[in-house]
């Protein structure tokens, strides 16, 4: 893999969405038969596309959770979940993009997204309740 700045700076956000699993030790891990996708990872997908100014990175995030929803990815919605979480999503925001895809994508997509979520929320150790200031119930201490 070439180390420039693209690749300094997509493998730190890498790290900042998905800690050192998803950053170095997917590259630690590289192999004759995944050095490109690797390279093409670190250095195109969160080097210079994640960067870019028009979108914030909560924005990108929330996107690509409903496009791999809308492909049927569920490892990688999965993935992106857990880094849409690091990037400042909250449980409400992905709930409501799962629910939304249930209308474009399909039930088995929203399905497979609340799942999801509801496994990540889960190792994550955080609330699988969604807070809304209008919802009395869950805002009283």
């Amino acid at each position: 893999m070439i180390h420039d700045e693209l690749y300094n700076k997509g493998l730190e956000q890498r790290r900042r969405m998905f800690g050192r699993g998803g950053a170095e030790d997917q590259v630690e891990h590289t192999t004759d038969i995944n050095d490109k996708l690797q390279d093409f990872v670190t250095r195109i997908c969160f080097g210079d596309v994640w960067q870019r100014e028009g979108l914030s990175v909560a924005d990108r995030s929330k996107i690509t959770i409903a496009m791999l929803l809308a492909t049927g990815k569920p490892h990688e919605t999965r993935v992106h979940i857990r880094g849409g979480i690091e990037n400042g999503l909250s449980v409400e925001e992905i709930r409501e993009i799962v629910l939304h895809s249930m209308l474009y994508c399909g039930i088995p997509a929203a399905v497979e997204g609340i799942r999801a979520l509801e496994e990540i929320l889960a190792e994550k150790g955080l609330p699988a309740e969604v807070m809304r200031p209008s919802d009395p119930a869950k805002t009283t201490a």
